[in-house]
């Protein structure tokens, strides 16, 4: 497994840990290496030796590393780009659910020292102090003036890769920003510095704060396991394993399914990461205020799954994250925890075009995961759409286009 440190640091050793053990091991161990590698190895009942190796050295390096053929697994905290999946052709469709496999969902919280007033920016004030047009706290509002020190990780990480993509668009970093191939070495400065800002994934926020984000428009929101795992947090990503279509390695299938797995994904939580899971939050999930009154009226006194039905990007098929949560939500209304309530199916389209057009578009949306339910012979009781009503990104870039595009699933009365 080679590729993301977001992934590689401890997630990854702990799902091999626990992969090796299902597979019959004892003894299993880690074993340091280089700097961001590391080995975990198991000894099985005919006391053969099986490990696996584990390289951290960013996200960039999944893909060159499978190119190469020096890993059989690339871990990536951002989605494969155009010319690395043209690049891996030999390998298969990289897009295709045969080789690209969300692990788990993670929020790059931006972070301050805990002593800043601060509670939350925008995305246009973050591109500002990212790329050095902003310098000063006072710029942003805060009471106390002071002098911004950026942190920002290194240039291979897929955390960087995805603020870039996220928040700098086609700007640059300021030359002044602190660079950290380490995330939680990266947490620990910013914890340190009153005027420090930088970003991290959601489980190295440790002693820092994490404050909450604004896109365009829409309300600003904080990072958490909900905003994180429904993806309606602005800075919200998808973790990913990336395989051959057809591995050679016969390991390789086994530890994707066992990590994609309830176990694998309990693990996932564990670790500080979003577990993909159809099971609702524990506390209520009131409806937006600005949400229009049919939304309210439906969801009132229900719970929101967390997770969102999105679509491949331009289309309208299923993407391969919610090919996987409808078998989650099947596993759940199969549960001890389904009592019988309503399923809720609420469609939502990005701002392109007419509002007749979106309004239609939410509706179909939320008609194909409808079908796609009633195929697993589970019936919604409410199927319809809201427009380009309660969007959760911009409608001024095609990433937050996607976002919009969506379908919201709730357990009425």
């Amino acid at each position: 497994m080679h590729g993301s440190n977001t992934i590689g640091a401890q997630l990854a050793p702990a799902l091999a840990e626990a992969f090796l053990r299902t597979q019959g091991a004892t003894e299993v161990k880690r074993i340091p290496g280089h700097p961001e590698e590391v080995v975990v190895q198991g000894v099985f009942p005919d006391s053969s030796l099986k490990s696996i190796e584990i390289a951290a050295h960013g996200s960039a390096t999944a893909f060159s590393d499978l190119k190469g053929n020096k890993c059989d697994i690339g871990d990536a905290s951002r989605q494969i780009k155009p010319d690395e999946v043209t690049g891996l052709s030999a390998l298969g469709d990289m897009l295709s659910p045969a080789s690209e496999h969300v692990l788990g969902l993670d929020g790059i919280a931006v972070i301050v020292n805990v002593s800043n007033t601060m509670q939350s920016l925008s995305k246009e004030q973050l591109h500002q102090i990212f790329d050095g047009k902003l310098t000063d706290w006072a710029e942003v509002g805060r009471p106390l003036a002071g002098s911004i020190t950026v942190y920002a990780r290194d240039e291979k990480s897929g955390t960087w890769d995805t603020f870039k993509a996220l928040v700098l668009g086609n700007s640059s970093l300021t030359p002044a920003a602190n660079r950290f191939e380490d995330s939680q070495e990266l947490s620990d400065r910013v914890a340190n510095d009153p005027n420090g800002i930088g970003f991290v994934g959601l489980p190295y926020v440790r002693n820092a704060k994490a404050i909450a984000v604004s896109d365009s428009a829409t309300r600003a929101i904080f990072p958490t396991r909900l905003t994180v795992a429904t993806e309606d947090y602005p800075l919200s990503r998808r973790l990913y394993l990336y395989t051959a279509t057809n591995p050679q390695n016969g390991a390789t299938r086994d530890f994707v399914n066992f990590a994609l797995s309830k176990a694998g994904q309990e693990i996932v939580s564990l670790n500080g990461f979003v577990g993909q899971t159809a099971d609702p939050p524990d506390q209520p999930t009131p409806p937006p205020n600005d949400a229009p009154s049919d939304y309210k009226r439906l969801t009132a006194g229900a719970e929101r799954l967390p997770l969102d039905f999105r679509f491949g990007g331009g289309s309208i098929a299923l993407d391969n994250k919610a090919l996987f949560d409808l078998g989650r939500v099947v596993d759940f209304v199969g549960g001890p925890q389904y009592t019988g309530q309503k399923i809720l199916l609420l469609g939502f389209a990005d701002a392109s075009g007419s509002r007749e057009k979106n309004c239609e578009l939410s509706r179909e949306r939320a008609r194909i995961v409808a079908d796609a339910f009633s195929m697993r012979g589970i019936k919604a009781s409410a199927v319809t759409g809201f427009c380009s009503d309660l969007a959760v990104a911009s409608n001024a870039t095609a990433e937050g286009r996607e976002k919009n595009r969506r379908v919201e699933v709730w357990l009425g009365k």
